[in-house]
């Protein structure tokens, strides 16, 4: 797999600004509905074109319930688009996987060109553990019932947390983010 190009325009028609994107890897289907299926699902709800790629092969029917597009993208570009606020999300063991992912998402955070997250357990790429803060999603009502509806397409029967952690940064031009850190989080719910 390679990896796609980040922090690029989107395409626009009759002049008018792209969506907002989100380029999404992963190489376990199950662990990417557990861990980012909710945050998928609300943002692809709040009109992002959120495009999911599994490396390990991947059931369609799970990412129709969550709203998300496995197709690839077309690599053109409109030039003459104004630079929109492009996000990069994905599982640690899909950076380890991947050489060239990894060194996009390390080039993201030092650049801070937008928002970046990652999921997955302490095995951290090196350099990243340095750029991302831990972060929290609340999931929206519909995103916890979608994500397990998803769960159960993949014949998991386990219950959906009302937030979704990640690490995360977000970049100067990503003032729309829906992630709050997670100390901040915590605090509240005291």
């Amino acid at each position: 797999m390679s990896a796609r190009t980040f922090g690029t325009r989107t395409k626009v028609a009759n002049g008018e600004p792209g969506k907002y994107q989100l380029e999404v890897t992963a190489v376990d289907v199950a662990d990417l509905v557990r861990s980012a299926g909710g945050w998928l699902y609300d943002r692809s709800k709040a009109g992002w074109d959120v495009n999911v790629v599994v490396t390990g092969g991947c059931d369609m029917r799970v990412m129709q319930i969550l709203g998300v597009n496995t197709e690839p993208r077309d690599d053109e570009e409109d030039s003459a688009a104004p630079a929109r606020s492009v996000a990069l999300a994905a599982s640690a063991d899909a950076l380890h996987a991947d050489p060239e992912l990894r060194a996009e998402a390390l080039l993201a955070v030092k650049r801070g060109v937008g928002e970046v997250l990652v999921w997955g357990d302490d095995s951290w790429p090196e350099g990243l553990e340095r750029g991302l803060d831990p972060v929290e999603h609340e999931l929206s009502a519909a995103a916890r019932a979608f994500k397990g509806y998803a769960l159960a397409a993949l014949g998991l029967s386990e219950p959906v947390a009302p937030t979704e952690t990640f690490r995360g940064r977000v970049g100067v031009r990503a003032a729309y983010s829906d992630l709050t850190p997670s100390v901040a989080t915590s605090l509240a719910q005291r």
